[in-house]
C-alpha cells in the first residue's frame, strides 16, 4: 500500500505597494539627508541669511523712521531671501549638478514615477525653509529684540505669504535649472540673478529709497512682493503709507505671487530637461 504526501504549498507574497504620499515623503527624506551632507549647501543656504542679519543689524542700529528699527525692517528681507535661497537658488544649482552626473538620466530609466523626484525636492525645500525661518526669528529675537507678530491675522498673513513665496521660488528654481550648461556653471548662472534681485527688492535697503527704475523692475519679480507682504507682518500698519502704493497692498501681493506660481509651473512643464545637451 503506497502512501502519497502532498507537496508543501508555496505561498507567494506580493510586495506591498507604497502609496504616493509615502513615496514622496521617502524621497523627501533622501533629499534632506543629501542636503545636510553637503557642507557647502548648508552653509550657503542656512548660514548666509543669519550672517547677514548679524552684520547689518550690528552696523545699523538706529531707526528708519516711524519708530521702526532697522532690524525690524531688515528681518523681512532676510526671511524672503532665505525662502528664495532654499527654493530658487539651491534648486537652480542642485538640479544641474545631478543632471550633469547622470542622476536624472538614471532616475528616468527606473520604474519610479517622475513626479516622485519633484515631490522629494518640494519636501526638502519645505522642511529647510521652515527651519530657516525659525533660525532667523530666533537669532533676531534673542540678539536684536525683534518684535514678533502680535495678532493671529498677522501670523496668518505670514503663513500665506511664505507659502506662496516659497512655492513660486521652488517652481522658478526648477525651471531656471535648465539654463545652466553644466553643473559646474550652475552657481555662476543662478547666484548673480539672486543677488541682483536682493539689491533691487528692498532686502538690504529701504525699498522706497531705491531709484524708481529699480522699483519698477523689482515689481516684476516675486521677491519684492514677498518682502512687501512680510513688512505688513513685522512693521506697524501706519508704515504701510510709506510703501510705493500707499499701503501694503496684500491683495496685489497675493495676485503677483500666485501668478508667479503659475508662470513657474508652465516654465517647468515646457523647459525641464532630464539629460544634458550633449546627451540629447
Amino acid at each position: 500500500m503506497s502512501t502519497t504526501t502532498a507537496a508543501p504549498s508555496r505561498q507567494t507574497t506580493t510586495p506591498r505597494r507604497v502609496g504616493p504620499v509615502a513615496l514622496g515623503l521617502r524621497q523627501g527624506r533622501l533629499e534632506i539627508r543629501q542636503f545636510l551632507r553637503s557642507r557647502e549647501s548648508v552653509v550657503f543656504t542656512m548660514a548666509f541669511p543669519v550672517i547677514m542679519i548679524l552684520i547689518f543689524a550690528s552696523i545699523f542700529e538706529g531707526e528708519i523712521g516711524g519708530g521702526v528699527g532697522y532690524t525690524q525692517y531688515f528681518i523681512t528681507g532676510m526671511i524672503a531671501t532665505g525662502l528664495m535661497t532654499v527654493g530658487f537658488q539651491s534648486l537652480a544649482i542642485q538640479i544641474p549638478i545631478e543632471r550633469d552626473r547622470g542622476v536624472l538620466k538614471r532616475l528616468r530609466g527606473t520604474p519610479m514615477p517622475k513626479w516622485v523626484y519633484f515631490a522629494g525636492k518640494v519636501v526638502m525645500v519645505a522642511v529647510i525653509g521652515v527651519a530657516e525661518i525659525a533660525l532667523l526669528l530666533l537669532v533676531a529675537v534673542l540678539l536684536f529684540d525683534l518684535q514678533l507678530p502680535d495678532t493671529a491675522g498677522k501670523w496668518f498673513t505670514f503663513g500665506w505669504v511664505s507659502l506662496l513665496g516659497i512655492t513660486a521660488c521652488t517652481l522658478c528654481g526648477i525651471a531656471f535649472s535648465s539654463l545652466a550648461r553644466s553643473g559646474r556653471g550652475a552657481s555662476a548662472t543662478a547666484t548673480p540673478v539672486a543677488l541682483v534681485l536682493q539689491f533691487i527688492s528692498g532686502v538690504f535697503f529701504v525699498f522706497t529709497q531705491l531709484p524708481s527704475w529699480m522699483q519698477q523692475i523689482a515689481a516684476i519679480f516675486p521677491l519684492k512682493w514677498m518682502c512687501q507682504g512680510l513688512r505688513s507682518v513685522f512693521l506697524p500698519a501706519s508704515f504701510g503709507a510709506q510703501e510705493p502704493g500707499g499701503s501694503y497692498e496684500l491683495g496685489m501681493v497675493a495676485i503677483m505671487l500666485a501668478a508667479w506660481c503659475v508662470i513657474g509651473l508652465v516654465l517647468c512643464l515646457f523647459t525641464f530637461r532630464w539629460t544634458t545637451r550633449r546627451d540629447g
